[in-house]
């Protein structure tokens, strides 16, 4: 091309742009996009201010996933608007319109808007957001204007055969973008659906732990297959598949798969949940924190954390503490002397360590859950007592009540003279003049 006809090409690009800029349809489009715009507005504030949940925002917002959803959805209700009437509009126009390119112009602009404006309220994490405007958006632009499917068969005829494998460079790049996507709607949907279901307070706390967790399970198998379709899989490969994994269990994966049983079990059964106290058949004890898929986790009272794996809460024994009541009796061992009033002793003791303040007691407790003091044994230097108590929790870590008891209950024997024995010994000095010693 040569400069003469260059020039001309662009002399005649800006006479057709200002024959369209001075056509009289063109402030008319104008025209109806901002009365359209103004419609929307008012529409979208009205509604904001006569319904509640798009009025104010829950405090704090994490606790109330739903209204929070509601009201970020509310921000969108202008745009929203505005794409629908700009919608119509385009329609009717093109009945009096021959182009109507400006009308068309201001729906691809409002939907990207609007599309920024979705990734602003409901994204929250700054990466995330950043991939989806820079990815996003120029994906969607391309597909309003109609040169997506252009590209995509471009990037379709990119492709490597290996076999019975056809490797295009937009399959690749498919997989990474709806991967990617499918991941990250899981993760965000399984956050919410379970702060869903541990917000039923109609439903005890081990029901909503289940229903938690299968539906975690389900979401994510769920994601899986369409993880699969997305990478073009015919699912009724997965019979082929099913029976390798099969083989696979039975051989390597045993472990694996028995932990995996075993954990949905507990779950069913409710043997096991989240805040009860274990022990373990080897004397390890801890507070469980978390029950997955593979294992549970136990936080002993010095901050460590015990994995146990499933299968282990199944085919062993185990102490659950807390599994119905978290009421929990324990007993307190001391000795007195043979002299002391034991009767009085006992009284004494009784009333001291009912007055500690995680010490269950009180004329409306039942008789058998109050503090009792009782003879245990006859020793060989005292009388060997113990004190016998009811205490919501166990007796360990925060809610350790042992040390303080035994110091009440030393201060109590002191203060009233009673004497705590300890082991005597009586030594005899044989006289040598007394005795016969052997001789040459």
């Amino acid at each position: 091309m040569n400069q003469e006809e260059l020039f001309t090409l662009l002399n005649g690009s800006l006479n057709k742009v200002i024959d369209t800029v001075s056509r009289i349809e063109t402030y008319s489009e104008i025209a109806v996009i901002i009365l359209v715009y103004t419609l929307a507005y008012m529409l979208a504030s009205r509604l904001r201010k006569h319904i509640p949940i798009f009025k104010q925002r829950p405090t704090p917002p994490e606790s109330f996933p739903i209204h929070d959803l509601f009201f970020r959805f509310g921000k969108l209700l202008f745009p929203l608007f505005a794409i629908l009437l700009l919608r119509l509009t385009l329609e009717f126009s093109q009945l009096v319109l021959e182009d109507g390119w400006v009308m068309k112009f201001a729906l691809v602009a409002a939907i990207l808007l609007l599309f920024n404006s979705f990734v602003n309220l409901v994204i929250t994490h700054k990466l995330v957001a950043q991939i989806f405007r820079w990815i996003g958006l120029p994906i969607l632009f391309l597909h309003l204007i109609g040169i997506l499917d252009d590209i995509v068969q471009v990037l379709e005829s990119i492709a490597i055969k290996v076999g019975n494998i056809n490797l295009s460079a937009y399959g690749v790049v498919r997989v990474i973008l709806f991967g990617s996507l499918l991941f990250w709607l899981g993760r965000v949907s399984n956050s919410t659906g379970q702060t869903l279901i541990r917000k039923q307070q109609s439903l005890d706390f081990r029901t909503r732990e289940v229903l938690a967790k299968l539906f975690e399970i389900s979401l994510f198998f769920i994601i899986f297959l369409l993880m699969l379709q997305v990478m073009g899989i015919n699912l009724t490969a997965l019979a082929v598949f099913g029976g390798a994994v099969g083989v696979g269990l039975g051989f390597g994966l045993q472990a694996i798969a028995s932990n995996f049983i075993s954990g949905v079990i507990i779950l069913l059964d409710r043997s096991v949940s989240v805040g009860d106290y274990i022990e373990l058949e080897d004397g390890r004890t801890g507070i469980v924190t978390q029950l997955n898929m593979r294992s549970t986790t136990l936080e002993t009272f010095d901050g460590k954390d015990i994995v146990v794996p499933n299968e282990k809460f199944i085919t062993s024994s185990f102490t659950n503490w807390t599994h119905k009541n978290t009421k929990q009796r324990y007993r307190v061992d001391f000795s007195v002397a043979y002299k002391t009033d034991v009767r009085n002793m006992v009284e004494l003791v009784k009333t001291a360590v009912a007055g500690h303040p995680q010490v269950i007691s009180g004329d409306n407790i039942p008789f058998e859950e109050r503090p009792d003091c009782e003879i245990d044994s006859f020793g060989d230097s005292g009388i060997n007592m113990f004190v016998e108590f009811w205490m919501e929790g166990i007796d360990d870590g925060r809610n350790r009540v042992g040390g303080d008891l035994l110091l009440i209950i030393l201060e109590t024997l002191q203060e009233n003279g009673i004497e705590i024995p300890f082991p005597q010994r009586e030594v005899r000095i044989l006289d040598d003049k007394n005795s016969k010693l052997p001789t040459d």
